[in-house]
């Protein structure tokens, strides 16, 4: 390619300021001397010509091949019905196309889910993917995706080329689904009390009505038909302190794209409005100030203590109105108001038929129903007032053998206690001995029904815990934890052990013996099965698709089992272990991109068409075959696209391989133009001298 460039030999202002004044003189002259002052111009022109530097520059070039992008939507919502077997004949059917066309390069860009809720972000994908390629090397670019984008420009300028942009739309045009929609979800809600959820069920292709089936905590509670499109209220009571997970599952229609959608969880934290706690102290003694100063070291419980000072027995003729004493309120607290406790806590109390035996029966009945009791005992457990030997003793784990054990001893975690949550990695037992203090006294006892974590003095047992029915019981056989609490022998972790003895009790869920918890960091999902079993069989992996799998459980500590592993779907994943339900998701737990699951061809159209290009599906009706138009290269026009085919737009660009430079105004050429210009201005004006 030959051009004349200029490369001046002094600064272009002194060129042109050189300029004007050869102008001013040229016209002087012809002004004073006539035509024949041309010449002297024209000498004056060839030094402003050298001065420019004038060159014929002969490029060598090298046309390049033009560029389109072919960016491959493998999202989510690409993998509904059979749109991911489309995308792959397409992108294989424009790859035999592309490799008929002479000087294009098809450049191939995956799009995948992104981090968080961003959707499909084919754009993003479409300029990270062309980052290096000139704007003018871009030929046209092609789509196919499903339509469901969600980062589409505004206007045609923001895409950054001026190129034909196509869409090829895959699924189908008649396709149905049906999805839960929540319109109001808590976030928390008071043990005991009712929270409510509002949903609906939107549907395209349906019949109109739905069954929708409502569990907690993997649970089925509710079952309702419902009309599609209009909202509807559940009902939801709050059982438990923690997390309550409400999972509403609406039937799905046949062939519908995903029934990953078909189902919507609400994970409600369970508040306990205030945890009431009742201690009967049966006589003063050292642990009591433990018990009361552990209770009210915690805002979130009320506290109700009561110490039994004055039995009935004990009549000295005192008149009641000078007695400061407070009466213990029995009718009012265990059979008015027995209910309204969490924890009933029995702390050296003897049976001092201060309770009637009704009252003890009450007791029990609450435990059966859900409450929880905890007997602290010291010697009176094993004498004739023993708690042992009332109508409470159905739900006591332990009888009394009437030993009393007075020795030193340090408090060790049995097998199962090393399995069990409330006493597996107490602080100091991983020592042998246990680095904490001794306690003196264990109270002789024959554990019948319970689990036995803790050992005492001789091997006996020394905290024994046990499920009544919907409620649990626990007995510690020594009144010395207090010693740990002031420190003897170095004291002893009696904070981390009672407070998780009381929480246990209380049905904290992170000390339940039996659970099953997952959480997700990026796309691992980790899975941990607490159990007091040996072994914990594998676990079932359910992800959004409906795909299942078997996740093998390796033991980590005694009792807890764990696995991770990596999921390629984002939703909401179930996993399920026996009667045991957790749920974990990669990403938002209701997704972007199954919130619209349907294939949209109106989307992009806007977009394609300001750019001169086309949104067509690749099934153009129910039933018919994949379509790809044929590929034409367009090199004018506005519109790149027919019936059957879809165009591209070539261009001219190219990589320069080699430059000559040929200078017009410097050397032997530039100095006879120059010596030639002077000599005839010189002659001409001679003559006419003479």
């Amino acid at each position: 390619m030959l051009s004349l460039t200029f490369t001046p030999l002094v600064p272009v202002p002194a060129l042109w300021a050189v300029g004007a004044v050869a102008a001013v003189l040229a016209v002087l002259a012809f002004v004073s001397r006539g035509p024949v002052a041309l010449l002297r111009a024209l000498a004056l022109a060839l030094v402003l010509l050298a001065l420019a530097n004038p060159s014929l520059v002969q490029e060598e070039r090298e046309k390049v091949r033009d560029i389109v992008a072919v960016v491959v939507d493998r999202t989510t919502s690409q993998t509904l019905g059979d749109r991911q077997d489309m995308t792959d004949r397409v992108r294989a059917e424009l790859e035999r196309r592309f490799g008929s066309l002479a000087d294009i390069e098809p450049r191939y860009i995956v799009a995948t889910d992104g981090s968080g809720d961003d959707g499909t972000r084919l754009f993003a994908a479409l300029s990270n993917g062309l980052a290096d390629v000139p704007p003018d090397r871009l030929a046209g670019a092609i789509l196919v995706t499903d339509g469901v984008v969600h980062d589409i420009p505004p206007n045609v300028e923001s895409l950054g080329f001026k190129a034909p942009l196509h869409v090829l739309v895959t699924g189908r045009p008649d396709e149905r689904d049906r999805q839960i929609k929540l319109l109001e979800a808590p976030r928390f809600g008071i043990v005991g009390k009712d929270q409510t959820i509002r949903a609906t069920v939107m549907e395209r292709g349906g019949t109109g009505s739905a069954t929708v089936t409502v569990r907690r905590d993997g649970q089925e509670f509710a079952r309702q038909q419902v009309r599609t499109g209009t909202p509807f209220s559940i009902g939801v009571r709050i059982e438990h302190g923690g997390q309550n997970v409400v999972e509403i599952e609406v039937d799905g229609l046949p062939g519908e794209l995903t029934q990953a959608n078909n189902r919507a969880v609400v994970p409600i934290e369970g508040i306990r409005e205030k945890l009431r706690v009742l201690l009967v102290s049966g006589e003063p003694n050292p642990g009591e100030r433990t018990w009361r100063n552990l209770l009210k070291s915690d805002a979130n419980v009320d506290l109700v203590h009561f110490t039994i000072l004055r039995p009935p027995e004990k009549q000295d003729g005192t008149p009641i109105n000078e007695l400061s004493l407070i009466a213990f309120p029995t009718r009012e607290l265990f059979q008015q108001k027995i209910r309204e406790f969490d924890l009933i806590i029995f702390d050296r109390y003897a049976n001092q038929s201060v309770l009637p035996s009704s009252y003890f029966e009450n007791i029990v009945r609450y435990v059966r129903d859900g409450g929880a009791v905890l007997v602290a005992a010291g010697p009176e457990f094993a004498g004739f007032g023993s708690l042992a030997q009332t109508r409470l003793a159905p739900i006591i784990p332990g009888v009394p053998d009437g030993r009393i054990v007075e020795e030193p001893f340090k408090a060790r975690i049995t097998d199962t206690g090393a399995r069990h949550p409330v006493t597996r990695d107490l602080p100091g037992s991983e020592a042998n001995p246990p680095a904490w203090g001794a306690w003196l006294r264990t109270i002789g006892s024959q554990v019948g029904t319970g689990s036995t974590v803790m050992s005492g003095a001789e091997n006996l047992p020394l905290l024994v815990l046990r499920r009544e029915e919907k409620g649990r019981v626990a007995l510690l056989l020594s009144d010395h934890a207090w010693l740990w609490a002031r420190g003897y022998e170095g004291g002893g972790p009696h904070l981390d052990l009672l407070r998780r003895l009381a929480h246990w009790l209380m049905k904290e869920p992170a000390l339940e013996e039996e659970a099953l918890r997952a959480a997700a960091a990026g796309r691992d999902i980790r899975i941990e099965r607490q159990t007091m079993k040996d072994a914990a069989d594998p676990a079932t992996l359910r992800a959004p698709s409906g795909a299942e799998s078997a996740v093998p459980l390796t033991e980590s500590r005694p009792g807890l089992f764990t696995a991770q592993v990596t999921s390629r779907e984002m939703g909401l994943h179930t996993v399920r272990s026996g009667d045991l339900i957790a749920f974990v998701s990669i990403g938002p737990a209701n997704p972007r991109e199954l919130t619209d699951v349907f294939s949209n061809t109106e989307a992009l159209r806007p977009i394609a068409e300001a750019t001169g290009g086309s949104v067509r599906r690749v099934v153009a009706e129910a039933g018919a075959e994949i379509a790809v138009p044929r590929i034409l290269a367009v090199r004018s026009g506005s519109r790149f696209f027919g019936s059957d085919w879809i165009g591209i737009r070539p261009s001219d660009s190219a990589i320069v391989r080699g430059v000559s430079v040929f200078p017009l105004a410097i050397g032997l050429l530039g100095l006879a133009l120059l010596v030639g210009a002077i000599l005839v201005a010189w002659v001409a004006e001679g003559r006419r001298r003479a």
